[in-house]
C-alpha cells in the first residue's frame, strides 16, 4: 500500500495545533486517494475468470482455445500486468507491456515481458518495446484476445515514430509541447498524428482480432481517444488539429522539419487519416475505463468525511494554470473562514483533474508544487488552513517530489529563512522553495496514475 514517505515530518512542521490537525486529516485523505487508484486492487475487482468465461466490467468472453495476448503501457502498466497474470495464469499466451525505467523490480510476471522506457520524453527502448507490441497484434487472428492495458504515460512509453519523423525530432517536439502549456488533448492531438501505433492504429493492427482495452484514466473526462492517446479508439482529432495546436503555441515554425512535413502530408491527403469511428476494426474493440480520478476523489472525501469534516468534491475536471488554481482554491479557503461558504468548518473539499504549467522561468517544479505555493501566497496567516495537491503517479514534473503541501505559515516560515515566495513563483522554482520549508510530499512512484487530487482542509 502506498504511504506519504515523509507524512510525519509534514505533521511536525505545524506551527500550532490546528495546522497540524489541518496538516494530517489532508495527508490521510490524500493517502485514502492513493489507495482507491492501486491498479492491483482495481483489475481483481474488474476482472473475474470463472471456467471459460471471462469477466470484465459488464463484459464477458467465452475464452475457449484462443489465444490471449497482453500488451499495453504506461506508469501503471506494471502493476495491472501483474494483477491480470495473477488471475489468467498460464491462460495467457505471450505478452508486452511498457513500463517506466528502473521499475520492473516492483513486479512480477512469467507469461508478461516488462519491458522499460523513458517517460516523459520518449527513447529508443520504448520504440523497441512498442515493435514487440505491433508483432504481437499482427500475430492475433480473429479467433484469438487481445487484451491491452493502458494508463497515464502510456503516449510518452508506447512510441513509434510516423513516416519521416525521427525519434529525436518526436523529442524535440514532446519537448517543446511539456514547456507551452498546452493541455493534454492538445498534447496528444500531436502525438497520434506523427505515430503509427497511436490514435487508433493499434486496433487496425490487430483486426480481426477481438480486442479488450482496460484504461486507467489520467485525462479530465475520461475523454477514450485521449488516454495514452488513444491506440484501441477512433480519433476524433485531424491532421489540421495537430498543425493547428502547433500554431496555437508558436511551435510551428520552431517544429522539426520532418514534424511539418508529416502533418502537411496528412492534410493534403498523401498520408492516411487516424482510423475514425466507421473503421471495421472498432466493431472488435471494447473499450473499458476501469479507474480514473473521480473514484479516487471520493475515497479521499470519505476519508475526510469519516474524520468528521464537511465534505464537498468540487469537481473532477480541475483544469487550467496551476497557480491560478492555487490561487482560487486560496479564495475558497478565505471564504469558509469568513462566511461558512460553501460549506462550514470543519470542512474538507477534494478536487480532481489536472492543471498546467506555462514554463517562463528558470526553476524546478510541478504543477501540484506550483498550486499549493500559488495558494501559499493568498492564505497568509490563517490558522488551521491546508491546501495540499499530489499527482497519483509520485512524480510532479521532472521532480521526484508527489507535490507539495501549504497552510498559512508557509509564506510566514519562508520570510524567516529571508525567501521570497512570489520570486520562487515567478521563476517557476516551487521545489526549491518548498524543499527550503521541508513541505515537499514524497511516496515515490507508485505504480498508478489517474491525475491530481488536492485537498482543502479548514477546521
Amino acid at each position: 500500500m502506498v504511504k506519504i514517505q515523509n507524512k510525519k515530518k509534514l505533521i511536525g512542521n505545524a506551527r500550532s495545533p490546528l495546522d497540524k490537525k489541518a496538516r494530517e486529516l489532508a495527508l490521510n485523505a490524500l493517502e485514502a486517494a492513493l489507495e482507491a487508484a492501486d491498479p492491483r486492487a482495481i483489475i481483481k475487482s474488474k476482472v473475474q475468470l470463472k471456467g471459460n468465461m471471462l469477466q470484465m466490467g459488464e463484459q464477458t468472453f467465452n475464452l475457449g482455445d484462443l489465444n490471449i495476448y497482453v500488451v499495453g503501457g504506461g506508469k501503471a502498466s506494471g502493476a495491472m500486468a501483474e494483477a491480470l497474470e495473477e488471475v489468467l495464469g498460464d491462460r495467457i499466451t505471450n505478452g508486452t507491456v511498457n513500463i517506466l525505467h528502473g521499475t520492473s523490480h516492483q513486479f512480477k510476471t512469467q507469461r508478461i515481458r516488462l519491458h522499460e522506457a523513458g517517460h516523459p520524453v520518449p527513447d529508443e527502448a520504448g520504440v523497441e518495446g512498442t515493435l514487440r507490441i505491433l508483432d504481437l497484434a499482427d500475430r492475433a487472428d480473429e479467433k484469438d484476445l487481445l487484451i491491452c492495458l493502458i494508463s497515464g504515460g502510456g503516449s510518452s512509453l508506447m512510441p513509434s515514430p510516423r513516416g519521416d519523423v525521427t525519434l529525436p525530432d518526436k523529442k524535440r517536439i514532446t519537448e517543446a509541447l511539456l514547456r507551452s502549456g498546452a493541455t493534454i488533448n492538445e498534447f496528444n492531438t500531436v502525438r497520434k498524428h506523427i505515430s503509427d501505433f497511436k490514435g487508433g492504429w493499434l486496433a487496425k493492427r490487430a483486426y480481426p482480432a477481438t480486442v479488450i482495452s482496460l484504461l486507467l484514466s489520467d485525462v479530465v473526462g475520461d475523454p477514450l481517444d485521449v488516454i495514452a492517446s488513444g491506440p484501441t479508439v477512433p480519433d476524433t482529432t485531424t491532421f489540421r488539429d495537430a498543425i493547428w495546436v502547433l500554431k496555437k503555441y508558436e511551435l510551428w515554425a520552431q517544429a522539426p522539419e520532418s514534424v511539418r512535413k508529416t502533418l502537411l502530408d496528412g492534410e493534403r491527403g498523401i498520408l492516411a487519416e487516424t482510423p475514425k469511428a466507421d473503421d471495421a476494426a472498432f466493431k472488435r474493440v471494447h473499450n473499458i475505463v476501469v479507474g480514473n480520478v473521480r473514484s479516487a476523489g471520493l475515497a479521499a472525501l470519505n476519508r475526510l468525511r469519516n474524520n468528521g469534516l464537511h465534505t464537498l468534491f468540487l469537481t473532477a475536471s480541475m483544469e487550467g494554470e496551476a497557480r491560478h488554481i492555487g490561487a482560487m482554491f486560496a479564495s475558497i479557503t478565505q471564504e469558509i473562514g469568513a462566511s461558512g461558504n460553501p460549506i462550514s468548518k470543519p470542512a474538507g473539499i477534494v478536487i480532481g483533474g489536472e492543471t498546467t504549467v506555462t514554463v517562463t522561468g528558470k526553476g524546478k517544479g510541478g504543477r501540484n508544487q506550483e498550486i499549493a505555493l500559488g495558494a501559499a501566497l493568498k492564505i497568509v496567516g490563517l490558522d488551521g488552513a491546508v491546501v495540499a495537491s499530489i499527482n497519483t503517479d509520485g512524480l510532479d514534473g521532472p521532480t521526484h517530489a508527489a507535490g507539495a503541501l501549504a497552510d498559512g505559515k508557509t509564506v510566514l516560515r519562508a520570510r524567516e529563512l529571508n525567501l521570497n515566495a512570489e520570486n520562487f513563483l515567478m521563476n517557476n522554482d516551487s521545489y526549491s522553495f518548498f524543499s527550503k520549508l521541508g513541505d515537499l510530499i514524497f511516496t515515490g512512484p507508485t505504480g498508478t496514475n489517474v491525475n491530481d487530487i488536492s485537498v482543502i482542509v479548514v477546521i
